[in-house]
């Protein structure tokens, strides 16, 4: 009975382990080709703080002017968040 028992304590200890070490090297295979581990969707570039922030005219969006796209029309700058919207504006 006893031998039974502490074998079922060694088993859950050691799918425990086995569990986290499969866990951790899914983290890592997934930050190594540069997706997260739950959507496996590209990251972003990180964004650099502080700066200042304007509102894309198409989705609204509020963006850093030194990470977005600009495009002047008659002398005035418009920001935009991506390509889509700066297109969609020059529609």
């Amino acid at each position: 009975m006893f031998r039974g028992i502490l074998y079922l304590i060694v088993a859950v200890v050691f799918i425990s382990v086995l569990r986290s070490v499969i866990g951790i090297l899914t983290k890592g295979f997934a930050e190594a080709f540069h997706t997260s581990a739950s959507g496996g969707t590209p990251r972003r570039p990180s964004v650099p703080a502080g700066g200042e922030l304007k509102k894309d005219p198409v989705c609204g969006t509020f963006i850093s002017t030194a990470t977005s796209l600009s495009k002047q029309v008659r002398g005035e700058t418009y920001y935009f968040c991506s390509a889509t919207c700066r297109d969609k504006f020059k529609a």
